[in-house]
């Protein structure tokens, strides 16, 4: 029974770990270059979960002092995660165009297939 408080209780880590495990193995896994994108886009959301969910202090307030308050939360990785999120966003649609103008060149986006037309050459 202790096993399992200790899960529920950090389930936002094991919801962290399922998500990398499963964006990494997608990304391994398949050959096609828009999965292998989606992979990488979960893998990216572990990641900004694996830094905010220690960011969350129960019973936290901003960092303002004011009368009452003597716990406060640091809001330095929720702004570094926006930032990632920015960062990630524009990353992921410079991918996707270059996906576009691979199936332009190539006529697919099945890296074996790609593969074997370079090896042709």
């Amino acid at each position: 029974m202790d096993l399992l408080q200790d899960v529920i209780q950090h389930y936002n880590q094991w919801i962290t770990i399922f998500l990398m495990v499963s964006g990494l193995y997608i990304v391994v896994a398949r050959g096609n270059m828009i999965k292998k994108l989606v992979g990488l886009s979960l893998f990216q959301t572990s990641v900004y979960l694996l830094y905010i969910s220690p960011g969350k202090i129960l019973g936290g307030t901003a960092p303002i002092i004011g009368e009452g308050f003597s716990v406060y939360s640091n809001v330095l990785p929720h702004v570094l995660i926006l930032t990632a999120i920015v960062v990630g966003v524009a990353t992921l649609a410079l991918g996707l165009a270059l996906v576009v103008r691979i199936n332009e060149a190539f006529g697919t986006i099945e890296e074996d297939e790609i593969f074997e037309m370079i090896s042709e050459e």
